[in-house]
Formats: structure tokens, C-alpha cells, sequence
């Protein structure tokens, strides 16, 4: 049998937009000879999804394909699934395939849920006695028991959702393909879908599992894919794939919002405050990876040597609720004196301790128990991702507190 579980050579997909064709009812003539001239300024358009897309997938190993809207990740996993042909390339496919691209792929509307169940095993090619086998199990997890034996037209969405996966997933595939699973549903069935699928990674089948999540993309998977417009950009380890995705992506901070805020301030005889940004890896922007420290750098310049006078950095979340407050000079002992002088004081807030959520910085100055230097703050917003794996009690597990700090446990056996 063969090591490789999905082989990927110079896939290219073509899509054209616009393409005129032959009218073939009387209506669509008449329509024609009204929009003709329109549509003879109109050019055809060629898009390519895919283009010379090239990858190995081992046998057992997980594997995550990430990318913005629009990159070809959805059309990639319908032509590995068969239902698509592309428009070059080949693929190798070594096993039994099971799909979930969207909300009840491969269910019958007419058909009860118990006959979906036992029609989607038939096409994996299981035999009757290995589908009643799989059936409670099936049923069970997708809480449909009440519903079993009632057309699924008539269930919900979250029902339709619960029992595609289920059955995608308990059929026992050699190869179990998911697109975007995680957008539908609440979130204990979000994180139930993410427990099963590390549990068929876990037991040596392949899984192939596009995702926005960035963190259950690294909980689950090995290895990821990065596509951009129909082309791969990289393919590596889940953890350095998506850290160099979402450094891409980030949103640079709006400077041009920060330099107004710092124009409208008065004239002051003592201090002036001249630039603030927020860095990551050296780098300024908007969108923080939770699991890499974060800089608060502050340009200003003392024109008067004051006791007592310090930059005060204030992190709020949206809520407004304060989480923490620092002063650039806050363990020094007394009332330091800073001198006449340009400084430059940067803040260092450490990875993995801020939640993913929007936050605001403010940063504004003072002189200990004589006034404050700036009439309001300086706000700058920003949006911290998560990306790392601490305190997650599954793939892409996001806490609901406000800090999210690696604290340090110990465990031990006891009598």
C-alpha cells in the first residue's frame, strides 16, 4: 500500500467568467437581440482557481489548507473529492473518501436520515453489517435520535450540519476531507466536530481540513498549505505555515488616525509627546499574534527636567473594563528625576498572556501628584489572533477570559 495517501501534480483550474453560448429557446433569442451590443463590448474573462498546484499528503497525517476567501481552497478539495474535474494536473487518491464541503453533501432531501445514513455508506462502499455497526453511534452524536426517521428536508440547518458530519465522519474513511466545518453550528458542536477529527488523525487516517481557525488549523494538523490566488505560497509545518499566513494578513495601524490625535494636542511648557507605534517583531501593526510579545514604542521629548514625571501605557478591552495599567519609570523607588532631553520608552507586553479579542492602548503622561501632560489619552487600537496552543482544552479552544497567560503547572502521581 502506498505511503502517500493524496498525491497533488501541477493542478491548474480554469473558470470563464462572462463566456457567451448559443441561445436555445425562442426567449433567450429575443433577450439576445436586446443586450447583443452590450454584451459585444464585454470581454471574456479567464479565472483560474488553481494554478500548478503540487503537494504529497503521507497516509495518517492531517493536514490543513489555509488562505483568504477566494484563494482555491474549496475548489481544490471538490476536485480531490471527485466532484470537479481540473482543467490540468492529475491527482492520486489512495484510499476511501469522505467528504463534508458544505451543509449535507451527498444527503438526499427526500430521503429520512436512517436511509441517508445507510445510502452514503453504500457509495463509501461499506457493507450493510459495518453500516448498522456505525449507526447508534452516528445518531448519537449528532442528537438526532427523535428526528431519525424523518425526511431531513425537514430539519434544521444545525440538525442537517450535526448529522453530515457525523456520518462523514464516523464511516470509518481512509481519507476524510472537511471544508470550513467550524462556521456552522454552536460552539459545543464546534468543538465536538474538532475532538473527532483529532481522534481520526489520531487513529492513523488522513485528514485533509480547510479552516479560517487559525489555532485549530495548528491543534490538528501536521502539516499546512498555504494557497494565495490559486497558488501554493508555502507548505511546512502547521506552526510555521500559519504564523507566516497571519503576519501577511495582519492590519497595519492606522498611523494617519495617531498623528492626528497627536497634532490636536496643545502646546505644553514641559513636555511634548511626538510619535507612538505598536510593533510586532519589529514590525508595526494592528493585528497581534498572542503567542509573540508585543512593543509599545513612545517618542517624546522632556523640554523641562521634572521629578515624578512619567509615560503611563493603559491596555482596555471593549468592554471598557481596565486590564492593566504600566508607568515607564513605575519601579524606580522615589520620584526620579527625567531631564531635558528626546526619549524614546517602549513597553513590552509578553507573549501569551492577552487573550484573543480587540483591545485599545491609551497612552498619555504626567507629573506624580501636579497634573497630567496630555488633556485625553492617545487611543490605538488592536486586534490580537490567537496562535498559540497553551490552555486549550481542545483544537482551537479560545478562553472567554480576558488574560490568557501560560501559567505553570506541576502533576504528580500520589498513593
Amino acid at each position: 500500500m502506498s505511503e502517500c495517501a493524496v498525491r497533488v501534480e501541477g493542478i491548474s483550474k480554469l473558470y470563464r467568467i462572462g463566456a457567451r453560448r448559443d441561445p436555445r429557446t425562442f426567449r433567450e433569442t429575443l433577450t439576445g437581440l436586446v443586450t447583443r451590443r452590450r454584451k459585444e463590448d464585454e470581454e471574456e474573462r479567464d479565472l483560474w482557481a488553481l494554478r500548478d498546484v503540487s503537494f504529497d499528503v503521507p497516509r495518517g497525517q492531517a493536514v490543513g489548507i489555509i488562505g483568504q476567501n477566494g484563494a482555491g481552497k474549496s475548489t481544490l478539495l471538490k476536485i480531490l473529492s471527485r466532484i470537479t474535474e481540473p482543467t490540468s494536473g492529475r491527482i492520486e487518491v489512495h484510499g476511501r473518501v469522505s467528504s463534508l464541503l458544505e451543509v449535507g453533501t451527498g444527503f438526499h432531501s427526500e430521503l429520512t436520515g436512517r436511509e441517508n445514513i445507510a445510502l452514503n455508506g453504500a457509495i463509501l462502499g461499506m457493507t450493510r453489517v459495518e453500516i448498522r455497526q456505525r449507526f447508534d453511534e452516528i445518531v448519537a452524536f449528532a442528537e438526532v435520535e427523535r428526528f431519525i426517521d424523518t425526511p431531513v428536508k425537514y430539519y434544521s440547518s444545525g440538525m442537517y450540519m450535526r448529522l453530515a458530519f457525523a456520518v462523514a465522519a464516523h464511516l470509518e474513511p481512509e481519507i476524510l476531507v472537511v471544508d470550513e466545518v467550524l462556521a456552522v453550528g454552536d460552539a459545543a458542536f464546534q468543538s465536538k466536530c474538532l475532538r473527532k477529527m483529532n481522534d481520526v488523525a489520531s487513529h492513523g487516517r488522513t485528514v485533509l481540513f480547510v479552516s479560517h481557525n487559525m489555532p485549530a488549523v495548528k491543534g490538528l494538523c501536521q502539516e499546512a498549505v498555504w494557497l494565495k490566488r490559486g497558488s501554493v505560497v508555502e507548505i511546512g509545518s502547521s506552526d510555521s505555515v500559519v504564523n507566516h499566513y497571519l503576519q501577511e494578513t495582519t492590519t497595519a495601524p492606522d498611523h494617519a488616525l495617531i498623528h492626528e490625535q497627536l497634532r490636536e494636542l496643545p502646546p505644553d511648557p514641559v513636555f511634548r509627546m511626538d510619535d507612538i507605534a505598536v510593533l510586532q517583531d519589529g514590525t508595526p501593526t494592528a493585528t497581534v499574534l498572542s503567542d509573540r510579545p508585543v512593543e509599545v514604542s513612545i517618542d517624546y521629548e522632556v523640554l523641562e527636567s521634572s521629578a515624578g514625571l512619567h509615560v503611563h501605557v493603559m491596555l482596555y478591552d471593549f468592554e471598557e473594563t481596565l486590564i492593566f495599567e504600566t508607568l515607564h519609570n513605575g519601579s524606580d523607588p522615589g520620584l526620579p528625576l527625567v531631564r531635558e532631553g528626546r526619549y524614546r520608552s517602549t513597553a513590552i507586553i509578553p507573549a501569551d498572556l492577552l487573550a484573543p479579542r480587540p483591545y485599545q492602548i491609551r497612552v498619555t503622561a504626567a507629573i506624580h501628584n501636579q497634573r497630567t501632560l496630555l488633556p485625553a489619552p492617545i487611543r490605538v487600537n488592536i486586534d490580537v489572533q490567537p496562535t498559540g496552543i497553551v490552555n486549550r482544552a481542545y483544537p482551537g479552544f479560545t478562553t472567554s477570559g480576558r488574560l490568557a497567560p501560560n501559567i505553570e503547572w506541576h502533576t504528580s502521581s500520589i498513593a
